[in-house]
C-alpha cells in the first residue's frame, strides 16, 4: 500500500489531471461533445498503454538503442512549446463557424504525447519500475497506481467543459492564453534540463 500510495502521488503531480483537463477543454473548444468524449477515451487508453509498456520494457529498450532520457526531455519540451504557441495565439474558435465541422484527432498528439504521457512521466515510470526491480518488489502496486491515475485523468476529461463553461467565455479565453504561456514556460524547462543532462 504505501508503494502505491507513493506511486499514486507522484504522477498525480507528474500527469496533474486537473490541469491537463483544462488544456483538453482549450483543445476541444468548439467540438461536440462526442468528440470529446472519444478523445478523451483514447487518449487514456494510449497513454495507459504507453506507460505500461514503458515501464516494462522501456528501460531496457533505451539502453539497447544507446537512448538517454535527457533526449526525451528535449524533445517532449519542443513539441510542448509548439502546442503551447498554438494555443496563445490561435483565434477564438467562436469567430470560425466552419471549425466546428473539422476533425482533428489530439488524442495522440498534444494529449497523449507530450501532455499525458509526457517525457517527465515516461522517465518517472522508469524510475519506478527499474526500482522495484531492484528490491525484488511487486509491480502490481506500481501498475495499480498507473491505472488509477488516469482514470482521474479519464472523469478529469468529462468534466472539463463544465468546468470552461463555469468561467466563462471571456476568462476562459484569458486563461488559455495564459496556460500557453505557462506550457511555454514549462517546455523551456524540459528543454533545459535535458541540454543540462546531456552535457552534465
Amino acid at each position: 500500500m504505501e508503494t502505491f500510495i507513493k506511486a499514486f502521488i507522484a504522477y498525480f503531480v507528474i500527469v496533474d489531471p486537473v490541469g491537463t483537463s483544462v488544456i483538453f477543454g482549450a483543445l476541444t473548444q468548439g467540438k461536440d461533445e462526442h468528440y470529446g468524449r472519444k478523445m478523451a477515451f483514447r487518449a487514456v487508453f494510449l497513454s495507459t498503454m504507453l506507460v505500461l509498456s514503458f515501464g516494462l520494457w522501456g528501460g531496457s529498450l533505451l539502453g539497447t538503442l544507446g537512448i538517454q532520457m535527457e533526449s526525451f526531455r528535449i524533445a517532449g519540451g519542443l513539441l510542448i512549446f509548439y502546442a503551447a504557441f498554438g494555443m496563445i495565439t490561435r483565434p477564438d474558435s467562436s469567430s470560425d463557424p466552419y471549425q466546428k465541422d473539422v476533425f482533428e484527432d489530439i488524442s495522440v498528439y498534444p494529449l497523449t504525447i507530450p501532455l499525458i504521457a509526457g517525457p517527465g512521466c515516461l522517465t518517472l515510470t522508469v524510475l519506478l519500475f527499474s526500482g522495484a526491480r531492484d528490491k525484488d518488489a511487486s509491480l502490481i502496486p506500481l501498475i495499480g497506481a498507473i491505472l488509477c491515475i488516469f482514470l482521474v485523468t479519464y472523469f478529469s476529461f468529462l468534466f472539463s467543459r463544465a468546468l470552461v463553461r463555469m468561467v466563462g467565455q471571456t476568462v476562459n479565453q484569458m486563461f488559455n492564453r495564459l496556460l500557453g504561456v505557462i506550457l511555454a514556460s514549462l517546455a523551456i524547462q524540459f528543454v533545459a534540463d535535458g541540454i543540462k543532462g546531456l552535457w552534465g
